[in-house]
């Protein structure tokens, strides 16, 4: 079972009093306000890594192949 020690006092009370009010546990309402601010928050994006998969995707020269290169005049394919 992981843990999580909260050091700060203010936090604590903000916690107990929140979870008081909500008829709650402290341990609902820090999981809520983490769960609501994770998605609020975007996921950063890595430029550097986009351009990584750009540069791959180049190297392969990924080929895009329309219907009439997949299929004959009868729609089967070839």
């Amino acid at each position: 079972m992981a843990t999580l020690n909260i050091k700060d006092p203010r936090v604590h009370e903000l916690a107990t009093e929140l979870a008081r009010r909500r008829g709650t546990t402290a341990t609902a309402v820090v999981r809520d306000a983490l769960e609501k601010e994770l998605d609020e928050t975007p996921v950063p994006i890595d430029i550097k890594k986009i351009e990584a998969l750009q540069q791959r995707a180049r190297e392969l020269n990924l080929a895009w192949y329309s219907d009439e290169d997949l299929y004959d005049e009868d729609g089967l394919p070839k």
